[in-house]
């Protein structure tokens, strides 16, 4: 069995929760980076006998359209997929019926699925310092759970998830990061913005209609000259504030 983890983490947080998960399920896997604009996701073709740990953050409770575009152009040719879903202590509402739906559309077997918490990428406050250690034993448990089901054969394609259909509506945020007088044009930030929304040639500017405000250009910034309205982050921090100031369980998902 040939194992690969397929991860969109702009910021790192959803990356940091798949590397402690497939670290317990298995000692050698493949890494795809759906962040790359560069790579030919089209060239990528499994095997039945492979598995494939597919990990997204929720966007306002759906997965980024850049990772599901990108996902949707492999063949999953029946390889098994396990789903994993962080988000910033708020909710993930339809994430994973959209991410089960792309990946059953090109041909994965959904055979389980994983809902973890990590720091919110834009509010910081909320799960600050998450996945902790209480974090990383559930999720070693959770990866040793699949692990001995799998090697059972006793998971099917047939998964259950929360979520909704149609998808909830989402519009994105109007939280979109902006460069400072300290930009010193490096172009950095547009080398690694996942859908291209930074000019190379002029990186202190950025297209707001294409942004995704996934944070990936203030979190590689070397300058840490880029930032976002501090007028529009205290508004939205005192707008989640009751939704995601309580302690949030990761979740296991089984076939």
């Amino acid at each position: 069995m040939s194992v690969y983890h397929l991860i969109f983490s702009p910021t790192g947080g959803t990356k940091r929760v798949a590397e402690l998960f497939t670290k317990s399920f298995c000692s050698q896997s493949t890494c795809i980076d759906l962040c790359s604009r560069s790579e030919n996701f089209s060239a990528f073709s499994f095997h039945e006998e492979d598995l494939c740990i597919v990990a997204v953050p929720s966007y306002g409770g759906r997965v980024p359209s850049a990772a599901i575009e990108r996902l949707r152009r492999m063949k999953g040719n029946n390889a098994r997929a396990i789903l994993i879903v962080v988000y910033g202590n708020r909710a993930y509402d339809d994430t994973f019926t959209e991410l089960q739906d792309a990946l059953t559309d090109c041909g994965f077997s959904c055979v389980a699925a994983v809902a973890a918490i990590a720091e919110h990428s834009i509010m910081h406050q909320f799960a600050s310092g998450r996945p902790d250690a209480q974090d990383e034993r559930e999720l070693a448990d959770f990866a040793a759970a699949i692990r001995s089901r799998l090697e059972a054969g006793t998971l099917s394609a047939h998964l259950t998830l929360p979520g909704n259909r149609p998808y909830l509506s989402y519009n994105g945020v109007p939280m979109k990061p902006r460069a400072s007088k300290s930009c010193n044009t490096c172009g950095l930030c547009a080398q690694e913005c996942p859908v291209g929304a930074i000019d190379p040639a002029r990186p202190s500017h950025t297209d707001t209609q294409i942004c995704i405000s996934c944070m990936r250009c203030l979190a590689v910034c070397p300058q840490k000259a880029r930032s976002i309205s501090k007028t529009l982050l205290a508004a939205g921090g005192m707008k989640m504030k009751k939704s995601c100031s309580d302690y949030k369980k990761n979740e296991l998902f089984l076939s």
